[in-house]
């Protein structure tokens, strides 16, 4: 079967699914009251409007609706008179593992709602004047003045959040400091958790009760969906195995992505990079299209949330998005072949005994051919699972190779400090840390903060709130990031 494609809202007319779409969409905005027609004052700036078609798919592939928007032609905006600030909190990806840890290891339970319309919500503070629908126009002379947000303006997410935020906080959460996406609400016998990015609501605590009795109190302010248990969030595959282990996967995402290369015929390769392949700046031929290969490293970053051992070349090849070029692409060909593999791989989170907090770290020194600055690599794992690690090239080019690996031990140290007051929040007790660490210099460094001819060239953080060993962790590292289950 194939599926009707449309680009205009002249052709989705045409089509019963489409225009069923585009009627239901223009009837909430009406019952929603998103604008107000009247006629445009003098002087005032007009934003276009158009119509959006998607297909929504479930998690198997399979088609769930045909999905018509409304948007507004945003970069017709001008700031100052239509919008001021647009900046709106997303929940951080380590907040979410860290809550499904502690959710595990307490056996709670874990649900999703996704909100109708979200956008539509959002009060606006600032008049802004839209063209009336393409096709729905009732008076041509007339204009929508919103009076809520729509998709595509420039403050559409802001003012969804606040809206969000404002309602839960009047429901008695607080919000948490170390993540503003996140809210708590503690009472004497009971804990529940909401972690938010946009529409996409996660909610989990000690009582069921609890849970389905918030979703129904966030009902009556928003058109809300109880989605029952977390399968399905971000593009992020929930998938429940035995012993409440979880196991996050991104397969229909990479899918998604092979099919927009083409390379989802293509065989699979075992390796992520080809050992005689060097990543340098240098002046040989550029790529034909550098848009497409900015947007597939784009998308290859947010496949590391589930994926961190494909980190490190992820972030090479986006060292050259200025002007990519042909061995780039190649090495971004290398990442795909191996994701066509491997795309059911992912991350496993299991109940764990404790919460303490690992960390692992190292550092390579001064091979970028470019600029010979080093990389920094850590992980950090709260009891079993692992829950943050990143691959980063350092600002500044090290002098020597203890310098590199302190640079890398201060920047897990960073992370763990950050995890630690969000465990302080969630009233989560934890042991001290612990870094574990391959180089004896940059140990005896952290150990003893004294500026002397090997370190007085660079800022000195003393890190006394964790114990730093120095171990040959490399193999220890390499083992629990390619960790998989034996049914995987």
């Amino acid at each position: 079967m194939t599926l009707f494609q449309s680009s205009t809202y002249k052709q989705a007319m045409k089509h019963p699914q489409r225009l069923h779409a585009m009627q239901s969409e223009y009837h909430a905005f009406v019952q929603n009251n998103t604008w107000t027609l009247t006629s445009l004052l003098a002087g005032a700036n007009l934003v276009g409007s158009k119509w959006v078609f998607k297909l929504k798919y479930n998690s198997d592939g399979s088609l769930q609706r045909y999905k018509a928007r409304l948007v507004a032609k945003g970069f017709q905006q001008s700031e100052g008179c239509d919008f001021t600030d647009t900046f709106s909190p997303v929940i951080k990806p380590t907040t979410i593992r860290i809550v499904l840890t502690i959710a595990l290891t307490s056996r709670w339970p874990i649900h999703q709602i996704d909100i109708n319309n979200a956008y539509l919500h959002g009060d606006l503070s600032s008049s802004v004047y839209m063209q009336q629908p393409p096709g729905f126009s009732t008076d041509p002379t007339l204009v929508c003045r919103l009076n809520k947000a729509i998709y595509g303006l420039k403050q559409a997410p802001r003012a969804w959040f606040e809206k969000l935020s404002t309602t839960l906080l009047r429901l008695g959460f607080a919000v948490a400091k170390s993540d503003t996406s996140h809210f708590t609400r503690f009472t004497q016998s009971h804990t529940i958790f909401i972690l938010i990015y946009v529409d996409d609501i996660s909610v989990t605590g000690s009582s069921l009760v609890l849970v389905q009795e918030f979703i129904k109190q966030l009902g009556l302010s928003f058109a809300l969906k109880n989605l029952g248990s977390l399968h399905y969030f971000l593009g992020i595959e929930v998938s429940w195995l035995k012993d409440n282990f979880i196991h996050l996967s991104q397969a229909k995402y990479i899918k998604d992505l092979l099919r927009r290369t083409n390379m989802d015929n293509l065989k699979p390769q075992p390796s992520l990079m080809l050992s005689s392949l060097r990543l340098t700046a240098d002046e040989s031929v550029s790529v034909d299209d550098p848009t497409l290969y900015r947007s597939i490293v784009g998308a290859l970053q947010y496949s590391t949330i589930t994926r961190p051992e494909i980190s490190f070349l992820v972030n090479r090849v986006c060292q050259y998005m200025h002007k990519p070029q042909i061995h780039h692409w190649k090495a971004v060909k290398c990442i795909l072949r191996y994701l066509a593999g491997t795309s059911t791989h992912g991350l496993l989170l299991t109940p764990s005994p404790n919460y303490s907090i690992t960390g692992f770290s190292d550092s390579d020194w001064a091979t970028d051919l470019d600029d010979h600055k080093s990389t920094t690599g850590y992980c950090i794992f709260v009891g079993y699972n692992l829950v943050s690690w990143s691959s980063k090239k350092q600002k500044a080019v090290s002098r020597s190779s203890t310098e590199a690996e302190y640079r890398s031990i201060v920047a897990a140290l960073a992370d763990i400090t950050w995890i630690q007051s969000l465990m302080t929040e969630l009233r989560i007790p934890s042991s001290t840390p612990i870094i574990h660490y391959d180089n004896l210099g940059a140990v005896h460094i952290a150990a003893n903060p004294v500026l002397h001819s090997r370190s007085k060239h660079f800022e000195l953080t003393y890190i006394s709130s964790v114990t730093v060993f120095s171990i040959n962790s490399c193999w220890l590292f390499i083992y629990r990031l390619n960790f998989k289950s034996p049914m995987f």
